[in-house]
């Protein structure tokens, strides 16, 4: 009888070349002729420091004493002994790494004195995320606003009700925040601060542990596997009460949740988009919270209209913060008409001339400005300007951007990188030229203008180096940074006291996404940069650039109206069918062919449309119709938000994606499923 061996799917891929392993294995599994099974391997190996100890031979004062003087004749020994003393003083042990950097010895040295048996090096676990300490605790004390919306969350949490607090930039609801972890803590129980960007961690992080001291860790994507596993463990063993963290902070393993933050819970980065499971972290808290019976608020000073309309109908209690801390105004929001500025010749590069002007005073007094554009990259687009030609991704349906610090062309949909091309790949000719402008552009026209001032970037590829986000603000919020130039990252949530002008360069691109929430974005995205500046003391100035000056969108803005934009996207919701009326779910195709795509699309909107109960729209191409060589088509099902049916009309959705799947021509056609996208 032969002997029974396992395999891995990757043996097995090797043995039937040109099949797929998964489907072989499937269809084995059915028949009953194999069994699967998953052997899990721990990969987690704890950080290790080598560390000085004093043998027990010198522990005494008169041996310490004898060998000080032995040592006079051996200088290099003298050093690295007295450097040691005075480490042994300060720390609870001394770091060998440390140890050579206070000596002017080297290690050669340092393994002599181990020779003679005066110390010995020993290897020890140590914490990859180290507390770093603060100056002297803080005391979070409410302001009469603040105390006044405290009291009122209390009481909504008596009766186990959601709060969505709307608090305008700069009214300190990170205040409010603090005073109710310091309850929940009192009751010796965790908290959980969710923010949307991991740019945000290391500011609140610093902010918490000054009042709440080393208690407190964070948790995002940006960390090693390992660095996770520490997080995991010590939330585990209630070794950190408070975790601050990005969405995936969600599935930590509470020892005794007590409260769940969510800041900025308007925020798009709270949704997963890929890969799966695509979830709303903000949703997904609340349903955490409501099966553990905790507290939750939801803060921002623009609400998502989801939450908004919630909080309108009693199904989450609702309450303001109206006023800035420390009595500061609301910044004043000017808004510059590009065409115009055009027309009259007045644009110098980028920058109109209130701008420049309006900056150079802003320098002058020895104030920060922050500069946002929403693209990175030096140019978002190349052309030929003989026959209009513009150099596109070779996988995906879109224009490459032109990046100058490394001077190639760059695909932000699957990465792929190519050089700069001068020469027009359709005419010939030799007048392609780079078109609009990105973050890196921005920045060298900053340079050109103010040569006296400090100029950094602050976007993803700036962030590429590890911790590089937590020094960028460090340094600005020291002053040591007059301009910062930057994307979204600058805009959500950052506090920085010195800032006190705000310019949106080219906003028409918030504005024209073909997407029912564009509006909204817009919006949000507009306020909240305007919020960055003039938080402390005296108002702010808000610039904003844009070519449709008169859109409804940056009037609202202008005036600070949340509620008149309410009410206005409200309206066209209702008009257009869209959220919060109904509840969407987008299927989404993907196929190597587009002719396969599109006949599964069609097969499968068809199918969808025989259920009944829901509105079919597509299907069609999406903005960007290939992306990774992958085509792509699009199915958007709108179910009434109260229908009895919901529960079926899933199952049916599911049942017919099976289905397809099943289908000859369509087994290698991809479907996913967006619920709430």
């Amino acid at each position: 009888m032969p002997v029974l061996q396992d395999l891995t799917i990757d043996e097995i891929q090797q043995i039937i070349q040109g099949r797929s392993a998964w489907k072989v294995v499937h269809s084995l599994l059915e028949k009953g002729l194999i069994s699967v099974y998953e052997d899990v391997q721990d990969q987690y190996q704890s950080k290790k420091e080598k560390f000085v100890f004093l043998t027990p031979a010198y522990s005494s004062a008169s041996a310490q004493q004898s060998l000080f003087s032995s040592l006079e004749r051996a200088p290099k020994q003298l050093d690295i002994w007295l450097s040691f003393l005075h480490l042994q003083q300060t720390e609870k042990h001394v770091l060998q790494s440390e140890l050579l950097k206070r000596s002017a010895a080297g290690s050669a040295t340092l393994q002599v004195l181990c020779e003679k048996g005066i110390f010995e090096i020993r290897k020890l676990d140590v914490d990859r995320l180290p507390f770093e300490s603060t100056p002297d605790r803080e005391q979070n004390i409410l302001n009469q606003g603040q105390e006044i919306a405290y009291q009122e969350i209390q009481q909504a949490f008596t009766q186990h009700q959601p709060v969505l607090l709307q608090g305008i930039t700069g009214s300190g609801k990170t205040h409010v925040y603090c005073q109710l972890i310091s309850d929940c803590l009192a009751q010796g129980k965790q908290a959980l601060y969710l923010l949307p960007e991991i740019a945000l961690t290391p500011q609140i992080i610093r902010r918490l542990k000054s009042i709440f001291g080393p208690k407190v860790g964070m948790y995002h994507s940006r960390f090693s596997h390992n660095e996770r596993v520490e997080v995991w463990q010590k939330t585990l063993n209630h070794e950190y009460d408070v975790i601050i963290g990005a969405r995936s902070a969600l599935f930590l393993p509470f020892h005794d949740l007590g409260l769940i933050v969510v800041d900025e819970e308007h925020d798009g980065s709270y949704k997963q988009q890929d890969p799966a499971p695509r979830y709303q972290a903000r949703d997904c808290a609340l349903v955490l919270a409501a099966q553990m019976k905790v507290p939750i608020i939801l803060g921002s000073a623009t609400p998502s209209i989801e939450s908004y309309t919630n909080a309108i109908h009693k199904k989450y209690a609702l309450v303001h913060l109206r006023e800035r801390h420390g009595n500061a105004g609301l910044p004043e929001v000017n808004i510059v008409d590009t065409k115009k500025a055009m027309k009259e010749k007045t644009l110098q590069g980028i920058f109109s001339k209130p701008v420049i002007s309006a900056m150079q005073e802003a320098l002058q007094n020895k104030k920060q400005i922050i500069l946002f554009q929403n693209r990175r990259g030096y140019a978002p687009f190349s052309v030929c300007t003989t026959c209009g030609w513009v150099p596109h991704c070779k996988n995906c349906d879109v224009s490459l951007t032109y990046h100058k610090h490394s001077d190639q062309l760059h695909c932000h949909y699957c990465g792929a990188k190519s050089p700069y091309i001068s020469i027009c790949q359709a005419c010939g000719g030799n007048r392609v030229i780079a078109k609009s402008f990105g973050t890196e552009k921005i920045e060298e026209d900053c340079k050109k203008l103010f040569p006296h001032a400090r100029v950094q970037r602050f976007d993803w590829d700036a962030m590429r180096i590890k911790n590089k986000y937590s020094e960028i603000i460090r340094l600005f919020e020291k002053q040591q940074i007059d301009i910062l130039v930057g994307t979204q990252m600058v805009v959500k949530g950052l506090d920085f006291e010195h800032v006190s002008m705000v310019v949106v360069l080219s906003a028409d691109s918030l504005l024209s996404y073909p997407d029912f929430r564009v509006n909204e974005r817009g919006f949000q995205l507009l306020e909240q940069v305007s919020g960055r500046a003039g938080r402390k003391d005296k108002e702010g100035k808000v610039y904003v650039q844009l070519f449709k000056a008169d859109h409804p969108v940056v009037e609202k803005v202008k005036h600070h109206d949340f509620s008149g934009f309410y009410q206005e996207e409200l309206l066209h919701r209702y008009t257009y069918h869209y959220p919060p009326y109904v509840r969407l779910i987008r299927i989404t195709l993907r196929h190597r062919t587009e002719d396969t795509v599109y006949l599964a699309a069609e097969r499968l909107a068809a199918a969808l449309a025989e259920v009944g109960g829901m509105e079919i729209i597509g299907p069609a191409q999406p903005p960007i119709a290939r992306v990774r060589n992958q085509f792509l088509q699009e199915i958007l099902i709108k179910i009434e938000k109260d229908s009895r049916h919901l529960q079926d009309l899933k199952t049916h959705i599911r049942q017919i994606i099976l289905r397809l799947g099943t289908q000859k021509n369509f087994t290698q056609v991809q479907v996913i499923t967006d619920v709430d996208p």
